[in-house]
């Protein structure tokens, strides 16, 4: 049955008796009500009652080539009456996955040319964790088993990647974290840097703590270190340019992996195929989802260095993991449509020389200079507004939180769909955003801003 047979209110009362939605307080959604979204196109998405919002988050950091892509839809068509399913088990395939991995190896940095599918980041992040271990087992390493990840990082919501990620409100709802996991210093260096200290020397030292857990667990207890490239759910906090090198740098000299979380920042966000050429490094492996299929089918993909996967192949022995849905044909299928219009549309390239530096600029002419934001920092089509109560000291209002969701409902009621993540504001738009609409974006910003101000006054 068609949805629009049914009212908006008849529609929020189903979903609050029926629909546990994620990372949501219920008590607070079911007396306030669902927003529900219909329908969208280009870089817009519409709600029942037809309000139309410019979206700032490309969904969940995904929708990189836009809404309604005709050729992603009879792709999966296509593939559906071919060949809906069939599993990876068995000693079996299907033609897209095949396809698929070989185009990836093609794209993704050089050394890496295996892939691993699921259907989320977070299983990602799980098959990433249990492979590094599996790997140093193979190796006759067991013991080095240690990984190491970041404050505030956010690697997933199941167990493993909860127990990855280093937010400490999932970790105590979690009551008993995968074990042989510690957290160091984020590279936050509008919270974090010291008096007169620069970017560069702060890069330096907040790799540097990577360094220190090191050689307190011992070497050949470490297997690996896990990042984003940019930390995206933690409010995309960019690293010093000379973060990432140093922490490469770190981790060969001391045998360790390097695994890059590029859940988000994989297929176009930064201005490369992916943060790991960004910034410069070569690692290990490469967790992505997302924007894979820019969210028109769930997918993910596990990138593997060549190192991890000749050792699997040459030592042997079943790898003890996989899902159902490993290497979904019509999830391969809609993700080698989506590869084509990301090159045949020239978008990795539009963001890193045209909309990317125009984002980055507007936000600095238009956004920096308001009473309310203390930092504005962007990195390719990804940005962060930091609101503040005082510039000058960076004092923040209280309740945490609560400013950056006041100035978030007016960006929301004025058109723009932001999110706000404790105390910042961020963006992640559609790759397919223009000049025009981010100079859109930013006169709604700006708007929010004051409305917000004005509230927070009172």
């Amino acid at each position: 049955m068609s949805y629009q047979n049914y009212s908006l209110k008849q529609l929020q009362q189903i979903d609050a008796s029926h629909h546990l939605h994620p990372f949501t307080d219920h008590k607070e959604l079911r007396e306030a009500g669902s927003r529900i979204i219909t329908h969208a196109n280009g870089p817009y998405i519409y709600d029942s009652e037809g309000k139309e919002l410019l979206d700032g988050m490309a969904g969940l950091w995904c929708v990189n080539v836009g809404y309604g892509r005709d050729e992603l839809a009879e792709a999966a068509y296509r593939q559906m009456k071919e060949l809906p399913y069939y599993n990876s088990f068995f000693k079996c395939s299907t033609p897209t996955p095949v396809l698929l991995s070989k185009r990836l190896a093609e794209i993704a940095p050089k050394g890496i040319g295996q892939v691993f599918y699921g259907s989320s980041g977070s299983e990602a992040n799980d098959t990433a964790l249990r492979l590094v271990r599996h790997y140093w087992a193979l190796e006759g390493k067991p013991e080095k088993n240690r990984i190491i990840s970041r404050k505030n990082a956010y690697h997933g919501s199941t167990i493993a990647g909860t127990s990855l990620g280093g937010m400490e409100a999932m970790h105590k709802q979690l009551g008993g974290a995968v074990p042989n996991i510690v957290h160091v210093m984020m590279p936050y260096a509008y919270e974090l840097a010291l008096p007169g200290e620069s970017d560069h020397e702060f890069g330096l030292r907040a790799a540097k703590a990577v360094e220190d857990a090191i050689l307190e667990a011992g070497a050949d207890r470490v297997a690996a270190f896990i990042g984003e490239p940019i930390m995206g759910a933690g409010g995309v906090k960019i690293p010093p340019l000379s973060y990432w090198p140093e922490v490469e740098r770190i981790c060969r000299k001391y045998g360790v992996l390097l695994m890059l979380d590029e859940v988000i920042t994989g297929y176009g966000r930064t201005g490369e195929w992916f943060g790991a050429q960004s910034f410069g490094v070569k690692p290990d492996t490469i967790t992505t989802a997302k924007a894979l299929t820019s969210g028109y089918q769930p997918l993910s993909a596990l990138l593997v260095g060549d190192r991890i996967a000749r050792v699997l192949v040459e030592k042997g022995g079943e790898f003890h993991h996989g899902y159902t849905y490993s290497g979904h044909p019509v999830a391969c299928a809609v993700d080698l449509a989506n590869i084509d219009i990301i090159e045949k549309e020239g978008l990795v390239e539009r963001v890193k020389s045209d909309t990317g530096p125009y984002f980055a600029q507007a936000l600095r002419e238009r956004i920096a200079g308001h009473p309310l934001v203390g930092e504005v920092r962007s990195f390719g089509l990804m940005g962060a507004i930091e609101v503040v109560k005082d510039k000058a000291t960076k004092e923040r209002f209280a309740p945490s939180g609560s400013a950056a969701v006041t100035v978030r409902d007016h960006a929301i009621a004025n058109g723009l769909m932001m999110r706000a993540t404790g105390d910042t504001m961020i963006l992640s738009p559609p790759l397919i955003w223009t000049r025009d609409i981010i100079d859109m974006a930013c006169d709604r910003i700006v708007k929010a801003l004051d409305l917000a101000a004005a509230d927070l006054r009172h």
